[in-house]
């Protein structure tokens, strides 16, 4: 492998930085080799807050990642997320260049820079312009114009944003860990190439990513993304809580709610017991597990709240027939799903990554679902047709082993 056959997807998240490698085979499947994880110290709410610490975390997620492949890898694509994410749809109108030889690949990339000409404050980036529908005419819902005829072409699309200090200071994260940014991508529309199937998008459904320090989430419908939204609550709060309520330190608590935590208390046995450390030396003690489910609980109901608050908001509350799809560190959580179902009166499941082959038992986790996704991502908007060429470089040597065999 070399490192232009290798693509790398970075989560920078609250809590953790994580880094999944991955090549192109010869059967044109995504095969992960390499896998990093390490505790995030220099992030809060998907905004870089010390840089040192988050350039050590990098290198460290990355290194991990390449030893376990055996490879150096010299870019990434990475996830942006955060409560400073803004978005919203807008729409542009173009008339046809050449209506005798219908509409062209130009005509389309004229409509998505009308589109996207629209007034944004100047400490904000466009990080995404998503197509969402075009109308030829009089004719609505087209999803691949080209070709057409017309003489009047309208799309509708949905602008990403994202502050430039924020952006700024993730890539001058990643350039003092000796690396390049291949591209940043928003988190929960990366999740979605690992997660989703073409079905519930076409359907209808949200895609809630529930991390560290925020909840991101997307709206997809009839095939598009509709509509991106940012709860500034996540795991972090549920670990505060916990180490408030049962009177133990942070880290202890984050231990606690991994291993014993629970979205639901009516799920808990009573007379189920656990150990809780004490703070500054104080002594271990028994505590019931029901206790830290009533703990969990309404920080968990509050996040969903949130949620469905800003699903009704964006008016697609009505359409989401294939409900909600839970994906994230926290999403692991036993409960969360049942409660999720309460809370939106919709059908719930958990996402786990998937689409790829090699380490699969590794990254089977809804934990790996952004990672996974800015991989998938990568591959689907690879422009260099790198992957393409390696995939037929692998096809050409087959034929030929074929061939050979077949002549002896």
């Amino acid at each position: 492998m070399s490192k232009e056959d290798l693509i790398t997807g970075l989560d920078l998240g609250t809590t953790k930085i994580s880094a999944c490698i991955a090549e192109v085979n010869d059967k044109n499947e995504i095969n992960i080799v390499g896998v990093g994880t390490t505790a995030s110290y220099g992030l809060r709410r998907g905004v870089v807050v010390n840089l040192d610490k988050t350039v050590q975390g990098i290198r460290q997620a990355v290194g991990e990642a390449e030893l376990m492949a055996g490879v150096k890898v010299n870019n990434v694509v990475v996830g942006i997320a955060g409560d400073h994410i803004k978005s919203f749809n807008s729409r542009g109108v173009i008339a046809v260049s050449r209506t005798e030889e219908g509409i062209s690949a130009e005509d389309i990339r004229r409509v998505i820079e009308q589109a996207k000409a629209v007034t944004i404050p100047m400490d904000r980036k466009i990080i995404h312009v998503l197509p969402q529908d075009y109308t030829v005419d009089d004719q609505t819902g087209i999803k691949e114009p080209v070709g057409m005829a017309g003489v009047r072409l309208e799309a509708e699309v949905h602008i990403v944003t994202a502050a430039i200090t924020a952006v700024q200071n993730i890539i001058k994260s990643i350039e003092r860990a000796n690396l390049s940014v291949r591209d940043i991508v928003l988190q929960p529309y990366a999740s979605s190439f690992a997660v989703l199937d073409d079905e519930e998008k076409e359907l209808g459904v949200c895609l809630m990513d529930v991390g560290g320090g925020t909840t991101d989430f997307a709206i997809f419908f009839e095939g598009s993304i509709r509509h991106t939204s940012v709860v500034g609550l996540g795991g972090v709060n549920i670990t505060n809580d916990i180490a408030i309520g049962l009177r133990t330190p942070r880290a202890q608590a984050e231990e606690i709610k991994k291993r014993y935590g629970v979205a639901l208390a009516s799920l808990v046995d009573t007379n189920e017991m656990m150990e809780v450390p004490g703070v500054g030396g104080r002594k271990k003690r028994e505590v019931s597990r029901q206790i830290l489910a009533s703990i969990i609980e309404p920080r968990v109901e509050e996040i969903f709240s949130l949620v469905e608050k800003e699903i009704k908001r964006s008016g697609y509350d009505d359409r989401l027939t294939a409900g909600i799809v839970l994906t994230g560190g926290a999403a692991k959580m036993e409960g969360m799903d049942q409660l999720a179902e309460r809370v939106f009166d919709l059908p719930v499941k958990v996402g786990v990554p998937k689409g790829f082959v090699g380490l699969t038992d590794a990254v089977s986790d809804p934990v790996f679902a952004a990672g996974i996704g800015l991989i998938l991502y990568g591959y689907k908007h690879d422009d260099s047709g790198i992957f393409e060429k390696r995939a037929g470089f692998f096809d050409k040597i087959i034929k030929k082993i074929v061939n050979w065999f077949k002549s002896v």
